[in-house]
């Protein structure tokens, strides 16, 4: 973009906008996240959750203010990764009316959790309500203890 266009015929435009562009080439070399990877990340980060165990299950409890169920997806990634995932939408705004602070995050948003090899993946229920998602994964019962084999002898 050309300063001079804007009235910013300062040599401290110039100058301002020479970095800009140098950090736009810098985030591009090779050793830099991806954009998809920076998104996810903060997307992680900005979805605080809680997890609880109780004997026969394990309860994840997601704040999701502002949001419709529709707006929510929840999933299980390669048996033993559970993904909650969706997108805030900006509200439109009305007539006469803009933002004077915009503080609530919107976009996508997205946690995973690493599910521990007693949870059972076949039996997981999704509750939405008051703006609080709370996802139970059910535990597999504990394996039977091994019962001593009794093996006949025979006579030869």
């Amino acid at each position: 973009m050309d300063t001079r266009i804007l009235g910013f015929d300062s040599p401290l435009f110039s100058t301002l906008q020479h970095i800009l562009e140098a950090t736009d080439d810098a985030d591009k070399s090779f050793n830099s996240p991806s954009r998809k990877y920076v998104r996810d990340a903060k997307a992680i980060a900005a979805t605080p959750a809680d997890v609880k165990e109780y004997p026969n299950s394990y309860v994840f409890v997601v704040d999701m203010p502002g949001l419709k169920s529709g707006d929510i997806k929840v999933e299980v990634e390669d048996d033993n990764m559970l993904l909650v995932s969706g997108e805030r939408k900006r509200e439109a705004e009305e007539d006469g009316a803009k933002y004077v602070r915009m503080e609530r995050r919107v976009g996508k948003f997205m946690r995973k959790f690493s599910l521990p090899e007693n949870a059972n993946t076949d039996k997981i229920s999704a509750v939405f309500q008051d703006g609080v998602l709370t996802v139970t994964v059910e535990k597999l019962p504990p394996p039977e203890p091994k019962k001593p084999k009794t093996i006949e002898v025979k006579i030869a």
